[in-house]
């Protein structure tokens, strides 16, 4: 597997702790993570009695049969061995010591009771490990010069108020991780903060900032009531709430899912396997988890205890964040709120509506886009595709109107008021963009300009739309312009999203495992298309160096392993 990231998402300005705590495996910590994923200790410990005693009666069933085997020359062996022996021991008797006075005697020394001597002395490289001072921390060892600064260690990971933070899921050498990044607008510098390892290959991210069940923090002065979280999608059906104001975690905040049941990645085969390619059966869908790979998630940022999912199981599940994860055996126990099974294929995306908060739109393999009301998912409305979906965005500014993206590079706008009941009618889209050769992952809409929207694709390049002119009539009078495109030395664009905060930062990310920050705003393209527009927010664009691209510098820049 080449290097990539599959996804890149921004973090809301201020919200991270300004200072992130480490992460403390305590007591309480070991019994959040044992409910978590629901390990059955004291099973576990008996199944391991269990298979140890049938190990060792399988080994002595394999001596009796040996001994039975060589039962007829076992007699002639073992007088041959005991003779050996006794030569051996007449050529190892001691020569008595000499009589007279000899400059080599050892015997002052007392070294024939040295064995008994040592009889009663510990051996070994721990024998003298009682007798060892150590101490609680290393301020407090005088043997220990270069004591520890904390303080500098403190500035250092000090987050202020005024950097971006982003999260990307990054796969390297077949290693999954997490990287937080800090992005520095006004010193244009771009730097990874800290990262967290993941246990599998990760397809989609979402940031939240709703503490899950059992995670909110003790009020104190200096903690804020909203969190900082990423719910991470991942190969396995379980779905991951990491905090990204804890350093050097090993587990989860939270974990959707029930890893004891889905039984993760255990193929069942079919017939007797006696082929070279097996043929395995697929799971079958269950209400309250996922059962394959998860592949798109959504935040219901007006219902914050809402968290919406798109799996390979070709169901979308509804998750409250407020429900106990962990359980105490039971199915329904940290179960999803409810399940949807509204498409035949693979859902690849899914996206809440934030003018109406109730409605979801979620996208499949099986070339179709659905809206409903998560109330009465049975009077939905759907759009017949041409290809497969990539990427799925509300247009923030009309709640009626959204975009999806196609693998064969297409972007759609539809009027959901205009989509038919059944599939069996068609329904025409208001207007197309031929975005990019190849797929376009890469989707995403101004939330600060109105008609401005972004896209990304395998063809490697990053371009901005301007979708409505100069005007917002109806479907004649609308127009769509291409306001400018570049390479950003990123390989195939997988993921690219507008700053949370910023009107014209862009984060893209794709197959050289390499973060871009695009400032548009340096463009002259963009200052002229948008630059009335952004008076009205009372913001302004300026010149800078780089054509306004901040990133980090590659160690490996060679493209040799890139896949077509």
């Amino acid at each position: 597997m080449s290097d990539l990231i599959s996804c890149v998402t921004w973090v809301r300005r201020g919200v991270a702790a300004q200072h992130p705590t480490k992460y403390n495996l305590d007591e309480k910590e070991l019994e959040r993570i044992s409910s978590l994923a629901r390990i059955e200790l004291e099973d576990a410990r008996v199944e391991l009695e269990r298979a140890s005693e049938a190990a060792k009666a399988m080994a002595r069933v394999g001596e009796d049969e040996d001994v039975d085997d060589d039962a007829d020359g076992w007699e002639d062996d073992n007088s041959q061995d005991q003779n050996e022996e006794v030569r051996e021991d007449r050529m190892d008797e001691d020569t008595p010591p000499p009589t007279q006075s000899d400059p080599n005697d050892l015997s002052a020394y007392n070294l024939d009771e040295y064995d008994d001597e040592a009889a009663d002395t510990a051996i070994g490289p721990f024998s003298n490990v009682k007798g060892l001072t150590y101490y609680r921390s290393n301020e407090d060892d005088p043997y220990i010069t270069l004591k520890e600064d904390d303080n500098e260690e403190r500035e250092e990971l000090e987050i202020l108020p005024s950097d971006h933070l982003l999260v990307t899921a990054k796969t390297q050498d077949e290693i999954s991780q997490l990287e937080i990044y800090v992005y520095d607008e006004s010193q244009d510098s771009l730097y990874v903060h800290h990262d967290i390892m993941l246990p599998s290959f990760p397809l989609c991210l979402e940031w939240l900032d709703f503490h899950p069940a059992g995670l909110h923090p003790t009020p104190t002065p200096n903690t804020s009531s909203t969190g900082n979280y990423v719910a991470v999608g991942t190969m396995e059906p379980e779905i991951e709430i990491w905090c990204l104001d804890t350093l050097e975690a090993i587990y989860p905040a939270s974990v959707l899912g029930r890893p004891d049941l889905s039984q993760k990645h255990t193929p069942i085969p079919l017939g007797t396997g006696k082929k070279k390619r097996k043929k395995t059966k697929s799971r079958s869908v269950c209400a309250t988890h996922h059962v394959d790979a998860v592949l798109g998630l959504a935040w219901n940022k007006n219902h914050p205890n809402l968290l919406a999912s798109a799996s390979a199981d070709t169901t979308v599940k509804l998750w409250d964040l407020t429900r106990p994860t962990g359980g105490d055996g039971d199915v329904e126990s940290g179960g999803a709120l409810r399940s949807f099974q509204i498409h035949k294929d693979k859902v690849q995306s899914v996206q809440w509506n934030n003018l109406e908060p109730t409605v979801l739109l979620t996208g499949s393999y099986d070339r179709t886009v659905r809206t409903f009301d998560s109330r009465a998912p049975e009077k939905g409305l759907v759009a017949i595709l041409g290809a497969d979906v990539e990427a799925l965005r509300w247009d923030p500014w009309e709640n009626h109107s959204f975009y999806v993206s196609l693998e064969n590079g297409l972007v759609l706008n539809y009027d959901a008021r205009t989509l038919p009941s059944d599939s069996s009618s068609l329904a025409r889209p208001r207007f197309t963009l031929a975005a990019h050769d190849g797929a376009s992952p890469g989707l995403d809409v101004n939330p600060h300009i109105r008609g401005c929207l972004v896209t990304g694709g395998t063809d490697k390049l990053v371009k901005i739309w301007n979708v409505l002119g100069d005007g917002e009539g109806d479907v004649a009078q609308r127009e769509v312009s291409l306001v400018t495109s570049r390479d950003l030395g990123i390989g195939k664009v997988f993921s690219a999203v507008f700053s949370p905060d910023d009107p014209l930062t862009v984060a893209a990310a794709g197959s050289k495992a390499k973060l871009q920050i695009w400032d548009v705003g340096a463009n002259t393209g963009a200052r002229k298309a948008f630059g009335n527009k952004l008076a009205d927010i009372s913001r302004t664009l300026k010149e800078r160096p780089n054509g306004g691209v901040v990133g980090i510098a590659s160690d490996n820049e060679d493209e040799s392993g890139e896949e077509d």
